[in-house]
């Protein structure tokens, strides 16, 4: 069951949206893949969630996660084949650590944690709260982004994951990323 999690070795440049709900990760996400003529990976949680809540009016319970981290590990690694010298990832299985942690009284998975700290990827990009909180079947924390936000930058810290930060409009925030990735390709 382990390999599930894990990453399939490549030489691509792998950069990961990090961030709190409504932050502006897919948009930028699909920016840059179009930018780079290269694909992105989606966000398996939000599918998956979206069909729970479709079929049950239930949010995430902890027995979701190891599902969500399977499928977000296949689609990274099927999509990881196709791409082109980049591959941008809507998330990763930190950013689900995260969560767990967040909403689960410090909660994750032993399994979810092991491949969330072993996945590599070369940079994040944390968007930070300055944009509007857009409501969906599932988001749910309009009052807590910014202790959402701390979480997931200090796991960064904690990890001494490679990030920067980005603010601004959708054009600042393109132009700051590209700027980052730039320099590692």
């Amino acid at each position: 069951m382990e390999e599930k999690f894990a990453q399939q070795p490549s030489d691509l440049v792998k950069v990961v949206l990090f961030g709190p709900e409504s932050t502006g990760k897919t948009t930028l996400a699909k920016q840059l893949a179009a930018h780079y003529n290269t694909v992105w990976v989606p966000e398996y949680a939000r599918e998956y969630l979206q069909e729970k809540w479709d079929r049950e009016q239930k949010t995430c319970e902890p027995k979701d996660l190891l599902p969500i981290a399977e499928g977000q590990m296949a689609s990274e690694n099927a999509l990881a084949k196709e791409a082109n010298r980049l591959l941008v990832c809507d998330t990763d299985l930190l950013e689900t650590k995260v969560y767990s942690e967040a909403y689960y009284l410090g909660y994750c998975d032993p399994e979810l944690e092991k491949y969330a700290l072993a996945n590599q990827y070369d940079l994040y990009l944390l968007t930070y709260i300055d944009t509007p909180w857009v409501k969906d079947d599932l988001r749910d924390k309009p009052d807590e982004r910014e202790r959402m936000f701390a979480c997931f930058k200090d796991a960064l810290v904690k990890y001494g994951r490679n990030f920067v930060i980005l603010k601004g409009d959708k054009e600042t925030r393109l132009s700051t990323a590209i700027n980052h990735i730039d320099k590692l390709l």
